[in-house]
């Protein structure tokens, strides 16, 4: 059984724009598409979106809202956001994240045991001190 991704939202970003990946990532996406839910991203990426358009630190061709919908008519599944893992997300072990949203996507993948992509240099710590399961994208 394929172990699901959660894309954080750089990785979200990029795979919506058809942006290069690295070889693992693509790799890693090309095994878990043919599985039903084996893809999914965080609804704090829709905040996220929502936070980077409002700044104009990224322009969409759509709005935040439609971009999302978007995201999950492609196929990517919404993950759970349950308030047990916003709870957990205050509790992450050894934590030096500090971006409420990287928190949450952490205890996200920690609790429904997702492998997380990203490039974010903070949580590719965390997962490398063992915390998490990280696929560099």
């Amino acid at each position: 059984m394929i172990r699901p991704i959660l894309l954080d939202t750089c990785a979200a970003i990029w795979i919506s724009q058809g942006d290069d990946l690295s070889a693992p990532a693509d790799n890693a996406l090309i095994e878990a598409d043919s599985t039903p839910g084996a893809i999914l991203v965080s609804p704090i990426t829709a905040w996220e979106i929502g936070i980077l358009v409002a700044r104009r630190r990224i322009a969409l061709s759509r709005d935040p809202t439609a971009w999302f919908h978007a995201l999950i008519g492609a196929g990517i599944e919404l993950a759970p956001m349950p308030p047990e893992i916003l709870v957990a997300s205050s509790f992450l072990p050894d934590s030096a994240l500090r971006d409420p949203a990287d928190r949450i996507l952490a205890a996200t993948a920690r609790a429904m045991n997702y492998r997380l992509m990203t490039r974010d240099g903070p949580l590719l710590d965390y997962a490398a001190a063992g915390h998490l399961a990280a696929i560099r994208c």
